[in-house]
């Protein structure tokens, strides 16, 4: 048990050094969940009094529009509802969102270990993979966010390798897989492509496999393993059926599918539906499809691989091609770059497909280190100065050092740029407090749970749409400030920053910086 343990350390100590250099949330979705949870904690239940997008409204203004809003009609509620143990110890505090996703997320180190060795793995590799886990190459500092990184990835893991073991002649562990599918499914809606792998895993072995005389897992463990998922979610979605009557309510209004381009999902004037995206034709359209699909492959040989450990994944992804420890997790890649590239593809380089890609990481890098292994055993055979051994542990000590030399930079690299993004929030918040902006005033901005966070201010998201429909907007919700910021806003308000020229419905800047401006902060007027 030492070994797992220490594992398990390295990750927290890692992990809360993470926390104690940034603390807080960092960009929309870590922001949306703690404003959920903070809502949660004060007794508002799943409601909340910004729109962060408008597909959590149908995609549209509303008949009756008006905040606060039903909250998650497209992120699930389990990165929100971690936090709340510990805001009733530390208080609604930057700490007691973080603490979660450094406690659950640092188990994923010792998974990785457990899961190498059941898999066969020498020694050294599952100890190396642990520590990769642990000081995930240039995905370390998004897993303290208040995000569902680090929840998503044991959880997958761990659902992938019970589904193995399954495979193996464990039935109980498959119908685990089920259980913990659901409780990933509950923290990223992608969690349903683990359970159609383990479905997929099933399948194979009830009919496809001849390497055995009989099935491995019977009939009773799937259905168990469907049925605890479905006892896992059936309360969430029981809830949305009731609030939004539909159990997927962001995908009702056409924006998650049928857009075709990421400025899409941020308008309400531009439709959302099949005609309109086989409108664009069969070459673009296969073009966006091809994108996605690239954009996804860049991500993870970017991100989770970072580059160098590329090419030995696939070596030792090759080498495990035939693997019962390692088919369940094949199968969800193939699934997941398939549906980055078939239905996602739009919203793949806008970072969701990061958010899945991180629950590869484990099995991948122990792939990584196999194929470290099988390429010096290679070289070894031609070399007779090489101990095999020996070298093994070499190269595959040079590969963690790479990894966490990586991280360490890249870390320092995200950080500063999300520090740069926090202390504009505070301006803002402090250009407000400086023109008697009251509680209750409410704020369009690009990032409406970011502004809610640093502020305080309620508000709605800044729509990619003309002057006349942002305008709209804000006089349906009663918007009383207007942030712009020019690296991150929408091309329709460009004018306003130029100082071409401003719409009659806002006023004198409260706050201008940069010359062209670069940020600004505009009132509202009344409407006539």
């Amino acid at each position: 048990m030492r070994i797992p343990i220490v594992l398990y350390g390295l990750a927290l100590i890692v992990r809360l050094g993470l926390i104690w250099h940034h603390p807080d949330p960092a960009y929309p979705d870590s922001y949306y969940y703690v404003d959920v949870a903070r809502a949660l904690f004060a007794g508002q239940g799943f409601n909340i009094d910004l729109i962060w997008i408008f597909p959590e409204v149908g995609g549209v203004i509303p008949d009756n529009p008006g905040l606060p809003i039903p909250s998650n009609a497209h992120w699930m509620p389990l990165a929100s509802i971690v936090q709340l143990p510990f805001m009733a110890v530390l208080g609604p505090t930057p700490w007691a969102s973080a603490l979660p996703f450094a406690l659950i997320g640092a188990t994923a180190a010792p998974l990785t270990w457990a899961l190498a060795r059941d898999a066969g793995a020498r020694s050294v590799i599952a100890i190396g993979a642990g520590v990769l886990v642990a000081i995930p190459v240039l995905t370390a500092t998004f897993m303290v966010q208040p995000d569902n990184f680090s929840l998503y990835q044991p959880l997958v893991v761990a659902s992938l390798w019970m589904g193995a073991r399954g495979l193996k002649g464990s039935p109980r562990s498959f119908a685990l897989a089920g259980f913990l599918a659901g409780v990933a499914t509950l923290s990223r809606n992608d969690g349903l492509l683990v359970l159609a792998a383990l479905g997929i895993a099933f399948a194979w072995d009830r009919w496809l496999r001849r390497s055995t005389p009989r099935p491995q897992v019977p009939g009773w463990a799937a259905v168990a393993c469907v049925a605890l998922f479905v006892l896992v979610m059936a309360p969430w979605w029981l809830r949305q059926l009731t609030v939004f009557g539909s159990i997927s309510p962001s995908t009702a209004s056409g924006k998650v599918f049928f857009i075709r381009d990421i400025g899409e999902w941020n308008s309400i004037a531009t439709p959302a539906t099949l005609d309109h995206l086989l409108g664009m034709g069969i070459g673009p359209l296969l073009i966006t499809r091809i994108g996605g699909f690239v954009a996804a492959v860049m991500i993870y040989v970017t991100l989770v691989a970072g580059f160098v450990l590329a090419p030995f994944m696939a070596v030792g992804a090759w080498a495990r091609r035939r693997s019962l420890d390692f088919g369940p997790f094949f199968v969800y890649a193939f699934l997941l770059f398939a549906f980055s590239a078939l239905v996602s593809a739009i919203h793949v380089p806008g970072g969701t497909f990061i958010h899945s890609a991180v629950a590869l990481a484990p099995h991948s890098y122990i792939l990584a280190l196999e194929g470290v292994a099988l390429g010096v055993a290679w070289i070894a055979a031609r070399r007779s100065a090489w101990h095999e051994p020996s070298a093994i542990r070499v190269f595959t000590g040079a590969a963690v050092v790479f990894a966490v030399g990586t991280a360490v930079f890249g870390t320092a690299f995200v950080h500063d740029a999300w520090a740069k993004s926090r202390d504009k929030f505070l301006r803002v918040g402090q250009a407000l407090e400086g023109a008697d902006a009251q509680a209750t005033d409410r704020v369009m901005s690009i990032d409406a749970a970011g502004t809610k966070y640093w502020t305080g201010h309620g508000g709605v998201v800044l729509v990619n749409d003309p002057p006349t429909t942002i305008e709209a907007v804000a006089r349906a919700y009663d918007i009383r400030w207007l942030v712009l910021d020019r690296g991150d806003s929408v091309e329709s308000l460009a004018p306003v920053l130029d100082g071409r020229s401003r719409p009659a419905w806002l006023g004198s800047p409260i706050l201008t910086e940069g010359e062209p401006l670069r940020l600004a902060v505009y009132p509202v007027e009344a409407g006539s």
